[in-house]
Protein backbone atom coordinates (compact mmCIF):
# COMPACT_ATOMS: atom_id res chain seq x y z
CA UNK A 1 0.00 0.00 0.00
CA UNK A 2 2.92 2.35 0.68
CA UNK A 3 4.07 2.04 -2.93
CA UNK A 4 0.58 2.92 -4.18
CA UNK A 5 0.70 6.17 -2.21
CA UNK A 6 4.06 7.22 -3.61
CA UNK A 7 3.28 6.31 -7.23
CA UNK A 8 -0.05 8.13 -7.45
CA UNK A 9 1.16 11.35 -5.82
CA UNK A 10 3.50 13.21 -8.17
CA UNK A 11 6.56 15.01 -6.81
CA UNK A 12 5.34 18.40 -8.08
CA UNK A 13 2.02 17.86 -6.27
CA UNK A 14 3.88 17.09 -3.06
CA UNK A 15 5.93 20.30 -3.44
CA UNK A 16 2.78 22.39 -4.04
CA UNK A 17 1.07 20.86 -1.01
CA UNK A 18 4.22 21.47 1.09
CA UNK A 19 4.16 25.17 0.16
CA UNK A 20 0.44 25.52 0.74
CA UNK A 21 0.11 23.58 4.00
CA UNK A 22 3.54 23.52 5.64
CA UNK A 23 3.54 19.73 5.97
CA UNK A 24 6.83 17.93 5.28
CA UNK A 25 7.34 15.51 2.37
CA UNK A 26 7.15 12.50 4.68
CA UNK A 27 4.02 13.81 6.43
CA UNK A 28 2.32 14.32 3.07
CA UNK A 29 3.13 10.81 1.83
CA UNK A 30 1.96 9.28 5.15
CA UNK A 31 -1.27 11.29 5.03
CA UNK A 32 -1.76 10.30 1.38
CA UNK A 33 -1.43 6.68 2.40
CA UNK A 34 -4.03 7.23 5.13
CA UNK A 35 -6.25 9.11 2.65
CA UNK A 36 -6.15 6.23 0.16
CA UNK A 37 -6.90 3.70 2.89
CA UNK A 38 -9.99 5.72 3.85
CA UNK A 39 -11.07 6.06 0.20
CA UNK A 40 -13.30 2.98 0.10
CA UNK A 41 -14.70 3.96 -3.32
CA UNK A 42 -11.12 4.16 -4.69
CA UNK A 43 -12.07 7.26 -6.68
CA UNK A 44 -9.54 9.72 -5.24
CA UNK A 45 -12.03 11.44 -2.95
CA UNK A 46 -13.47 10.94 0.51
CA UNK A 47 -17.13 11.09 1.45
CA UNK A 48 -18.63 11.92 4.83
CA UNK A 49 -19.13 8.19 5.35
CA UNK A 50 -15.40 7.60 4.82
CA UNK A 51 -14.66 10.09 7.62
CA UNK A 52 -17.25 8.52 9.91
CA UNK A 53 -15.22 5.28 9.81
CA UNK A 54 -12.38 7.05 11.67
CA UNK A 55 -12.79 5.88 15.29
CA UNK A 56 -11.47 9.12 16.81
CA UNK A 57 -14.06 11.16 14.92
CA UNK A 58 -16.83 8.66 15.63
CA UNK A 59 -16.42 9.12 19.39
CA UNK A 60 -15.71 12.88 19.31
CA UNK A 61 -18.79 14.87 20.33
CA UNK A 62 -17.90 17.43 17.66
CA UNK A 63 -17.03 14.75 15.10
CA UNK A 64 -19.83 15.71 12.71
CA UNK A 65 -18.84 19.38 12.87
CA UNK A 66 -15.19 18.50 12.20
CA UNK A 67 -16.20 16.26 9.30
CA UNK A 68 -18.35 19.05 7.84
CA UNK A 69 -15.32 21.36 7.92
CA UNK A 70 -13.68 19.21 5.24
CA UNK A 71 -16.50 19.85 2.77
CA UNK A 72 -17.11 23.18 1.04
CA UNK A 73 -20.77 24.16 1.02
CA UNK A 74 -22.75 22.00 -1.40
CA UNK A 75 -19.96 19.46 -1.84
CA UNK A 76 -20.18 15.84 -0.72
CA UNK A 77 -16.65 14.74 -1.68
CA UNK A 78 -13.20 16.06 -0.82
CA UNK A 79 -10.02 15.38 -2.78
CA UNK A 80 -6.56 14.95 -1.26
CA UNK A 81 -5.63 18.62 -1.69
CA UNK A 82 -8.78 19.78 0.15
CA UNK A 83 -8.15 17.14 2.81
CA UNK A 84 -4.64 18.52 3.37
CA UNK A 85 -5.82 22.15 3.46
CA UNK A 86 -8.24 21.34 6.26
CA UNK A 87 -5.69 19.27 8.19
CA UNK A 88 -3.24 22.19 7.97
CA UNK A 89 -5.46 24.14 10.39
CA UNK A 90 -4.47 21.65 13.08
CA UNK A 91 -0.71 22.08 12.59
CA UNK A 92 1.05 24.03 15.32
CA UNK A 93 2.62 27.33 14.33
CA UNK A 94 6.39 27.19 14.48
CA UNK A 95 8.25 30.44 15.17
CA UNK A 96 10.46 30.13 12.09
CA UNK A 97 7.39 29.80 9.85
CA UNK A 98 5.64 32.95 11.02
CA UNK A 99 7.75 35.43 9.05
CA UNK A 100 9.22 33.14 6.40
CA UNK A 101 7.86 35.04 3.40
CA UNK A 102 6.19 38.41 4.00
CA UNK A 103 4.57 38.45 0.52
CA UNK A 104 3.02 34.99 0.88
CA UNK A 105 -0.58 34.59 1.96
CA UNK A 106 -1.24 33.85 5.60
CA UNK A 107 -0.54 30.19 6.46
CA UNK A 108 -3.54 27.91 6.90
CA UNK A 109 -2.34 27.23 10.45
CA UNK A 110 -2.06 30.91 11.41
CA UNK A 111 -3.82 32.08 14.54
CA UNK A 112 -6.50 33.96 12.57
CA UNK A 113 -7.16 30.97 10.27
CA UNK A 114 -7.36 28.65 13.27
CA UNK A 115 -9.84 31.05 14.90
CA UNK A 116 -11.91 31.16 11.69
CA UNK A 117 -11.90 27.36 11.58
CA UNK A 118 -13.08 27.21 15.22
CA UNK A 119 -15.69 29.92 14.58
CA UNK A 120 -17.13 27.88 11.70
CA UNK A 121 -17.54 24.88 14.00
CA UNK A 122 -20.03 26.97 15.98
CA UNK A 123 -21.65 28.80 13.03
CA UNK A 124 -23.99 25.94 12.14
CA UNK A 125 -26.07 27.82 9.55
CA UNK A 126 -23.01 29.53 7.97
CA UNK A 127 -24.46 33.04 8.30
CA UNK A 128 -21.20 34.44 9.73
CA UNK A 129 -22.51 34.80 13.27
CA UNK A 130 -23.06 32.50 16.22
CA UNK A 131 -26.56 32.73 17.67
CA UNK A 132 -27.62 31.59 21.13
CA UNK A 133 -29.31 28.53 19.57
CA UNK A 134 -26.16 27.57 17.66
CA UNK A 135 -24.06 27.98 20.79
CA UNK A 136 -26.53 25.81 22.72
CA UNK A 137 -26.45 23.09 20.04
CA UNK A 138 -22.65 22.92 20.09
CA UNK A 139 -22.54 22.98 23.90
CA UNK A 140 -25.03 20.09 23.95
CA UNK A 141 -22.80 18.17 21.52
CA UNK A 142 -19.83 18.69 23.81
CA UNK A 143 -21.38 17.94 27.20
CA UNK A 144 -24.27 15.65 26.33
CA UNK A 145 -26.66 15.20 29.23
CA UNK A 146 -24.07 15.99 31.90
CA UNK A 147 -25.37 19.56 32.33
CA UNK A 148 -28.99 20.65 32.56
CA UNK A 149 -30.62 22.74 29.83
CA UNK A 150 -30.96 25.56 32.35
CA UNK A 151 -27.21 25.51 33.06
CA UNK A 152 -26.40 25.35 29.34
CA UNK A 153 -28.72 28.29 28.70
CA UNK A 154 -26.96 30.25 31.41
CA UNK A 155 -23.54 29.46 29.89
CA UNK A 156 -24.75 30.46 26.41
CA UNK A 157 -26.31 33.69 27.69
CA UNK A 158 -23.19 34.66 29.64
CA UNK A 159 -20.91 33.83 26.70
CA UNK A 160 -22.93 35.96 24.30
CA UNK A 161 -23.24 38.78 26.82
CA UNK A 162 -19.46 38.87 27.28
CA UNK A 163 -18.55 38.56 23.58
CA UNK A 164 -21.34 40.55 21.89
CA UNK A 165 -20.07 44.11 21.58
CA UNK A 166 -22.61 45.45 19.06
CA UNK A 167 -25.76 44.32 20.89
CA UNK A 168 -27.21 42.05 18.19
CA UNK A 169 -27.36 39.03 20.57
CA UNK A 170 -24.98 37.08 18.34
CA UNK A 171 -21.23 36.64 18.11
CA UNK A 172 -19.59 37.81 14.87
CA UNK A 173 -16.18 36.57 13.80
CA UNK A 174 -14.60 39.85 14.92
CA UNK A 175 -16.25 39.52 18.34
CA UNK A 176 -15.11 35.89 18.46
CA UNK A 177 -11.52 37.02 17.81
CA UNK A 178 -11.71 39.73 20.49
CA UNK A 179 -13.15 37.29 23.04
CA UNK A 180 -10.42 34.77 22.18
CA UNK A 181 -7.70 37.41 22.57
CA UNK A 182 -9.12 38.57 25.91
CA UNK A 183 -9.15 34.94 27.08
CA UNK A 184 -5.55 34.47 25.91
CA UNK A 185 -4.50 37.66 27.70
CA UNK A 186 -6.18 36.50 30.90
CA UNK A 187 -4.42 33.13 30.67
CA UNK A 188 -1.02 34.80 30.38
CA UNK A 189 -1.72 37.13 33.30
CA UNK A 190 -2.53 34.34 35.77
Amino acid sequence: MGSRASTLLREEEIEEIKKETGFSHSQITRLYSRFTSLDKGENGTLSREDFQRIPELAINPLGDRIINAFFPEGEDQVNFRGFMRTLAHFRPIEDNEKNKNPTASEPLNSRSNKLLFAFRLYDLDRDDKISRDELLQVLRMMVGVNISDEQLGSIADRTIQEADTNGDSCISFQEFIKASLVEKLCETCF
